[in-house]
């Protein structure tokens, strides 16, 4: 049923625009997050009539929803968004959300299985894929209840796959779109999830009018597992000149597959990088450096699939291999914890670590630590890193974009050599200017460090001229907006 005041556009993802906490007067406190969906949210401007549909995470998410009575949020909390918080039952998200998403989905698209042990599909999994499935009906529900007739709604990313599907059902005027911000596995490595959740992650996401993804690398994989469905029900078209998609063979419709890759936001990042915050941290910085070294810089969450633990593995393989850098180059690795309610995480962080101290220990003098880590979150300290850049190491086992290849070279000083692995979203765009290296060979990303350090100067100012211009090609809100406006010429055509 359409709401009679509902939103023209709305929004939908695991988390939202604004968090919020509790202090000790029991008085709640909001913060305001970043990233593409909050700029490309607010790029369509105040007089838009839209919604965010998002999930409470914590204690505090929860109290702001119960003193909501589960409506809107105030507006001034989320810098003017209508946003809607849903209160889903504790236990039911960290299932869908640790259990499923992050132990299953995520380990599928970024090939992380350990097959000679996992994955094991049990009665466990049955029990927390029931979550997943509440989880995503939740989210269905709300945006059917916010919704104006024939609203636009873009669904985003992995968490929420089933509601496109979930949504027709409810809603059959609505324009659906949904958004990967992943990669998407090849039909191979899909084939590992059982057959009756395979079709109901594909089915779920063919609810939509159109699926997109970051790169055609990502939109032709998911393209080659829906050609597994059955051949009565979906029908997967190639055609040249005309928008791939997915025919609905039962229906009159059809899903429209395609692209969108999100740029960094240049205007942003160049501002705040020059800030007084910036500035103390690289005074820090530099003094952890020492006066005339290069630096070879990595900022990542320790996220299985970032690869950190082969980045030092190189940088030391460097050291080795080519003396002629020890005590003149430094290794700035930020390694940001990540998902450390999760065993494997927790295990990984202290796997990075114990590398980093190992180098330490190895190759340090009393004037030189070939490795400064720092674990602490601290964004302005990231971005004094990408500014002191002398080279980039983003070297992801499998990564659906990765925003910091795209950062550090709008950002940094001097301009700076960019190593990248192959099986980066950003290697479609970037790849030309960069050293590119198979994630897997310690010894290839040595051997692409060392020439990385080795460029001339002009060379390496120029490599990251053109790959700051790539980089920026595509601003977060103008992403957001080619989105809405790719997915109502779909309904109109």
């Amino acid at each position: 049923m359409a709401s009679r005041h509902g939103a023209e556009v709305l929004v939908a993802s695991n988390r939202g625009p604004v968090t919020y906490t509790v202090d000790e007067s029991g008085s709640l406190r909001s913060r305001r997050g970043g990233g593409g969906l909050v700029s490309g949210l607010s790029a369509i401007g105040s007089d838009a009539d839209s919604v965010w549909v998002c999930a409470a995470l914590g204690d505090g998410d929860r109290e702001a929803v119960r003193r909501a009575d589960g409506g809107l949020l105030p507006a001034g909390d989320s810098g003017g968004q209508r946003v809607r918080m849903l209160d889903i039952d504790a236990a039911v998200h960290a299932d869908a959300y640790n259990g499923i998403a992050n132990s299953v989905l995520w380990f599928v698209h970024h090939m992380l299985y350990q097959t000679p042990l996992e994955p094991v599909f049990d009665a466990e999994f049955r029990r927390q894929w029931a979550s997943y499935e509440a989880y995503n009906r939740a989210f269905a529900e709300a945006l059917s209840e916010e919704a104006a007739e024939g609203a636009a709604v873009l669904v985003q990313d992995y968490h929420l796959c089933l509601v496109p599907g979930m949504l027709r059902e409810l809603r059959p005027d609505l324009r659906i779109g949904h958004f990967s911000h992943t990669p998407w596995a090849p039909a191979e490595y899909f084939g590992l999830l059982p057959e009756d959740i395979r079709e109901q992650l594909l089915a779920g996401m063919l609810g939509a009018d159109r699926v997109a993804f970051l790169t055609w690398r990502w939109a032709t994989a998911f393209m080659k597992c829906a050609e597994g469905l059955d051949p009565e029900d979906y029908r997967v078209a190639w055609p040249s000149g005309a928008p791939r998609h997915v025919e609905h063979l039962r229906g009159s419709r059809r899903t429209e597959v395609g692209v969108h890759s999100l740029g960094a936001d240049g205007d942003f990042l160049r501002a705040r990088s020059h800030e007084p915050d910036v500035e103390e941290r690289m005074a820090a910085l530099r003094a952890e450096i020492g006066e005339g070294r290069k630096s070879i810089v990595r900022v990542d969450r320790t996220e299985l699939s970032k690869n950190i633990v082969r980045g030092l593995l190189a940088y030391r393989q460097l050291l080795d291999e080519h003396p002629e850098w020890r005590e003149r180059v430094v290794h700035i690795a930020f390694a940001y914890p990540s998902r450390q309610d999760l065993a494997v995480y927790r295990e990984y962080t202290a796997a990075v670590q114990r590398v980093a101290e190992e180098i330490n220990s190895s190759y340090g003098t009393p004037g030189w630590t070939p490795v400064v880590l720092h674990v602490k979150d601290d964004f302005a300290r990231s971005l004094a890193a990408y500014r002191l850049a002398d080279v980039a190491l983003v070297n992801p086992i499998r990564d659906g974009m990765n925003l910091v290849a795209k950062e550090i070279p709008v950002v940094s000083d001097q301009g700076c050599a960019l190593v990248l692995s192959r099986e980066a979203g950003a290697y479609e765009e970037l790849g030309a200017d960069a050293l590119a290296v198979n994630p897997y060979d310690v010894l290839e990303t040595a051997r692409a460090l060392h020439e990385a350090l080795s460029l001339r100067p002009e060379e390496r100012a120029e490599r990251s001229k053109r790959l700051g211009a790539a980089a920026t090609a595509l601003p977060p809100a103008q992403w957001f907006l080619d989105q809405l406006r790719a997915l109502r010429e779909v309904q109109s055509s």
